[in-house]
């Protein structure tokens, strides 16, 4: 299969490495200085060759993509596969801006650029079986991959899982502050708590139990641990706080996609 990538800052390389030696894969982006191993410069979207089976995997900013739909419209023409990272590009505007309805729109999160990431997708009109193992295997090497049944769910998903590693970095840096404030010299608070972050999302990503059953293996009766969490729990706080979040991002997403 013939792959074009449109785009490739962080994400779309992270892409294209991996999937080198599997597919032929040609790159557009004119801001590249340069480019994975084992893929081909395009230097105008008008210079891809149409026809055979092609997958393009649009990875650009969503204000870049309205300048370029019209030229990718001859691949549409000639049945590519369409899959986008783009945030806020809806399956309506893909497929107004390419005239088709092959298409795939899809979440992902930064730590896809590591492999460690999830990516929820939702298949547009035209979408064939055999495309949802396409999409599959294209976005395996940025971690996990999810589908969703409905669009509208991808504002949900934009709240939880796009925007969830910057609320994790933010709690990070507030606890290190935190640990300043008790009298730790503040770049051993930060060491203390990135190191504590990365260590309990890997102890998270390696144990099969719940996270409530991992919460509890820390948390003695009576406690320091206890003492900290009955602040966060007094009065619901930490679940108001996080459903504010999450209804602050999910909302700003559905504004983006008008």
């Amino acid at each position: 299969m013939n792959v074009l990538l449109v785009g490739c800052g962080r994400m779309g390389g992270a892409m294209a490495r991996g999937w080198n030696g599997a597919h032929r894969v040609l790159v557009f982006d004119p801001m590249a200085a340069e480019l994975p191993e084992g893929t081909e410069r395009v230097d105008s979207l008008d210079d891809v060759e149409a026809g055979g089976e092609m997958a393009v995997v649009l990875a650009v900013k969503p204000q870049v993509f309205p300048s370029i739909g019209e030229s990718l419209r001859p691949l549409a023409r000639h049945d590519a596969l369409f899959v986008s990272i783009m945030a806020g590009i809806t399956l309506q505007g893909l497929s107004d801006a390419l005239g088709s309805g092959r298409t795939v729109r899809t979440m992902p999160n930064t730590p896809a650029a590591i492999g460690q990431g999830i990516t929820a997708a939702v298949a547009g009109r035209d979408v064939r079986m055999g495309d949802f193992a396409t999409v599959n295997e294209l976005l395996g090497p940025t971690g996990q991959v999810v589908w969703i049944d409905e669009e509208a769910q991808i504002d949900a998903v934009t709240a939880v899982s796009g925007s969830g590693p910057a609320y994790f970095f933010r709690f990070t840096e507030a606890l290190a502050k935190a640990g300043a404030e008790e009298g730790l010299p503040p770049e051993l608070a930060m060491q203390l708590a990135r190191a504590t972050f990365t260590g309990a999302a890997a102890l998270a990503g390696a144990d099969p139990a719940e996270l409530a059953e991992l919460r509890r293996q820390v948390t003695s009766p009576g406690g320091t641990t206890a003492a900290g969490l009955a602040q966060m729990d007094q009065e619901d706080a930490i679940d108001r706080l996080v459903r504010k979040v999450v209804e602050a991002a999910a909302a700003r997403s559905r504004e983006l996609a008008g």
